[in-house]
């Protein structure tokens, strides 16, 4: 079973030659729905294709423990929170909003979708329609999730950001099982902020090569220069955090600003129009400088009966003359005219007549 080249979610078409742009708004709302309903009307503003959301609660994804396995490590960036369930506490898009945000999303007519976690989440995100899931990459090892989330036939976005090349291979192969040909792998690194030597973005192209579906991109980076650069290297996908600059939250020291996400579309758009499409042809405006092309002229004076040589005629700016592929068939040949430095050269002006002894 091949995957599909072109994967639709809601009524947009995900193909090779455009980067489709997903918000995450992840912890971003600060607990929220006002503000989270601010994010989404500016998000449509600026162009984004998609918003994304995090559909898990603090006691569907961990407990509430202070044990040393659910502690946060001090050398991780969310240590303030201590443990597992305070953190996910404050990050949590609670499920009682959920039927708000997507008639939000849908007055506002724009896609949204979101990262599952389980089947509570799945269930719930099934009753809405959800158009497409995502499987985070800690989720990626959760086979029964991938599996339920694959017979439903929709898009199925995996990253890849916590798994090796076996984990991977096993959820690929588990989404094929369920003859689910609308698969999109993320290449990812699950660091926050993610250092530049560990993005690897070669791995785009190879994970295509290896796996015959669409890639993309999930960046953590800072600011939006890479998330440009991944869509140049065929990233189809890119999702990147996003939030309200007069918000701190639990994710915005790694996220972009509404201001420089929209930077980050137009420079996305404006190298898709740069990439443009295979052309030898000399193109509209460049025609207006064809004159810049060289051409053969008469640069000296010319007796009739005087030899052509390459000290009096040459190949030179402007084109109006022969091409210069004609040179050498006047060379050494006599003038029937007087010409003037500046004349066109033309085949008539031969006397088909050799230099003797040349």
């Amino acid at each position: 079973m091949n995957f599909n080249k072109i994967v639709k979610i809601s009524n947009k078409k995900i193909y090779k030659d455009r980067c489709f742009v997903v918000a995450e708004i992840s912890a971003n709302h600060s607990g929220k729905l006002s503000i989270l309903k601010k994010l989404i009307k500016k998000l449509k503003s600026i162009g984004v294709d998609a918003i994304k959301i995090q559909a898990y609660e603090a006691d569907t994804i961990t407990i509430n423990s202070d044990k040393k396995d659910f502690k946060i490590p001090k050398n991780n960036a969310w240590s303030k929170y201590d443990n597992l369930y305070n953190l996910y506490k404050t990050a949590e898009t609670p499920f009682k909003w959920y039927e708000k945000i997507f008639k939000f999303c849908k007055k506002e007519k724009i896609i949204i979708f979101a990262s599952v976690f389980d089947f509570k989440s799945f269930e719930l995100l099934e009753k809405l329609k959800c158009p497409a899931y995502k499987i985070a990459s800690p989720e990626i090892t959760d086979i029964p999730l991938i599996k339920k989330v694959a017979r439903t036939n929709k898009a199925i976005i995996i990253s890849n950001g916590l798994a090796n090349f076996k984990d991977l291979n096993l959820a690929v192969t588990t989404v094929k099982k369920e003859q689910n040909k609308n698969l999109i792998i993320l290449k990812c690194t699950s660091a926050y902020p993610t250092p530049l030597q560990e993005l690897n973005l070669k791995t785009i192209k190879d994970i295509n090569k290896k796996f015959k579906c669409l890639v993309g991109f999930s960046d953590h980076t800072l600011g939006h220069d890479i998330s440009v650069h991944a869509a140049s290297c065929g990233a189809v996908v890119l999702e990147k955090h996003v939030y309200l600059e007069s918000s701190k939250t639990v994710d915005s020291f790694f996220s972009l600003s509404i201001k420089d996400f929209a930077l980050m579309i137009k420079k996305i758009r404006n190298n898709e129009i740069a990439n443009g499409k295979i052309d030898y042809d000399i193109t509209k405006t460049s025609k207006k400088n064809l004159n810049g092309r060289r051409s053969l002229y008469v640069v000296q004076k010319i007796k009739k009966n005087e030899y052509f040589s390459n000290n009096n005629i040459k190949s030179i700016r402007p084109s109006y003359g022969m091409h210069p592929k004609h040179l050498e068939s006047f060379l050494n040949k006599k003038s029937k005219y007087n010409l003037q430095p500046g004349t066109r050269l033309k085949k008539k002006f031969l006397k088909n007549e050799k230099k003797s002894g040349l």
